[in-house]
């Protein structure tokens, strides 16, 4: 099958030097849906032909979304639908349909095409139709005894055309030698002055080539974008579809409405998600899992029973089972964290592994850090890894226990056991078993007296 997908236009509603087709949906360009679409059509997830048509900002499109099975064809300039799948046509395989798809309409299923390609079979045109009760500014499906015979836009409808209710969503599939001939055959005779892809109806009707329908599951996949507006109205559309996705597979959502998932989502049972939390990536989620309120989760694995509390946030990491996260804490790429380790608020981790049962409750940084077992990490510590020009590794070892504001200045090593009193600095390795202190010795200055601000 050959897919051209129409993504030439210029978006002016969209008040942006950005491409339409590259405005995200979800964290994902509308094009990218759109293409993803088309290659799930086939059991090896790719179309045998893709051919993306574009045109308004030149190269961005191309540039950003090249793959090695996408083809692409610039139309410029832009007279048309018509004229735009005529782009494709050199492109095109001619012992195959052709599928026209749109750039700026994401939200349609797989399941909703798979049902247009078989009403189509290999020598019908097939139209994706729908019913809708404000058809305003789209165009009519125009039938005669039942039978589609035309397409018209809304500016060239008489009144009792503009009457019609079902209305062309401007995705079809045709047998591609008939259809590069009709596009061959258009003008641009009409009040857009425009090649209109629809004319082909008529064309087929002429030529004894058969035109049938077929409807989506719902009207919002065919829904498109032209503005901020509609581009907000389908990101809830879709959040929507995906929160209740989650509430059929058991996942709590304390308010559906307030979820955003920008990648792939799995859960496992019993898990509990408060409100405002967005996942981006690919995150996995298993059994009992708790995630409080406004927490952003971004390729993670958080691992069976876990609890993430409120405002923390996670990228490139994995929270080991019954653990302990925030509040306002921040696992950053490279963390590992093992069983029953405790997180808390205003700690920051980085690239480090932290063995199981190992605690740091609040304020403190482990950047580059390798954490045994059963370690206390206290307050206002921190691992100096960075040099201004190179990383360097800390490593503390089981049950060791580390004293509030200690620095630990990398490499060094705490040993099996290890206390470091309060407001230590350490630079060498401090032994096992032993308690290390590094401390300035206090003093009380006699007869000292606070000075007293100067009268002017």
């Amino acid at each position: 099958m050959n897919v051209v997908i129409l993504a030439a236009g210029m978006g002016k509603r969209m008040q942006s030097a950005l491409p339409k087709v590259l405005h995200p949906l979800a964290g994902k360009p509308l094009l990218s849906h759109v293409i993803d679409t088309a290659r799930s059509l086939t059991s090896d997830g790719k179309a045998s032909n893709i051919c993306v048509i574009y045109g308004h900002g030149g190269d961005q499109v191309p540039a950003r979304i090249a793959a090695d099975d996408l083809r692409f064809a610039k139309q410029e300039p832009q007279l048309g639908t018509g004229h735009a799948v005529a782009q494709a046509a050199p492109l095109l395989d001619d012992s195959v349909p052709t599928l026209v798809l749109y750039g700026d309409v994401p939200l349609t299923t797989s399941a909703s095409l798979q049902r247009l390609i078989a009403a189509a079979g290999r020598d019908r045109l097939a139209i994706l139709t729908a019913n809708m009760e404000d058809p305003t500014g789209l165009g009519r499906i125009v039938r005669e005894a039942g039978e589609i015979v035309r397409i018209v836009e809304q500016k060239d409808a008489s009144a009792a055309e503009k009457a019609i209710t079902e209305i062309n969503t401007g995705i079809l599939i045709a047998p591609t030698v008939q259809l590069k001939q009709w596009l061959s055959t258009l003008s641009n005779n009409n009040a857009q002055a425009e090649y209109y892809l629809t004319d082909i109806v008529a064309r087929a009707v002429a030529d004894g080539v058969p035109v049938v329908s077929a409807q989506p599951d719902a009207v919002w996949e065919t829904l498109g974008v032209n503005s901020k507006v509609q581009l907000a109205e389908l990101e809830r559309i879709y959040q929507r579809n995906l929160a209740q996705k989650l509430l059929e597979q058991g996942v709590t959502l304390l308010d559906p409405s307030r979820i955003d998932i920008r990648g792939s989502l799995t859960c496992g049972r019993d898990v509990t998600i408060d409100v405002g939390c967005v996942f981006e990536g690919k995150v996995s989620i298993e059994d009992g899992v708790q995630i409080a309120s406004h927490c952003v989760i971004k390729d993670a694995h958080i691992a069976a029973g876990a609890v993430i509390k409120a405002f923390c946030h996670i990228e490139d990491a994995s929270v080991g089972a019954q653990s302990q996260i925030g509040p306002y804490a921040r696992l950053r790429p490279g963390t590992a964290l093992a069983e029953d380790v405790h997180i808390g608020n205003f700690v920051e981790v980085k690239n480090s592994q932290v063995a199981a049962h190992s605690k740091a409750n609040h304020l403190a940084y482990i950047g580059d850090a390798t954490i045994g077992s059963r370690v206390n990490i206290g307050a206002g510590t921190i691992t100096c890894n960075y040099d201004g020009v190179n990383k360097f590794r800390t490593v503390i070892e089981d049950d060791a226990f580390i004293g509030s504001d200690t620095q630990l200045v990398a490499p060094v090593r705490v040993g099996q056991g290890a206390t470091l009193g309060a407001g230590t600095t350490l630079t060498k390795d401090a032994p096992a078993g032993k308690l290390t202190v590094s401390r300035a010795r206090q003093l009380t200055i006699e007869n000292w007296q606070r000075p007293v601000k100067i009268k002017q």
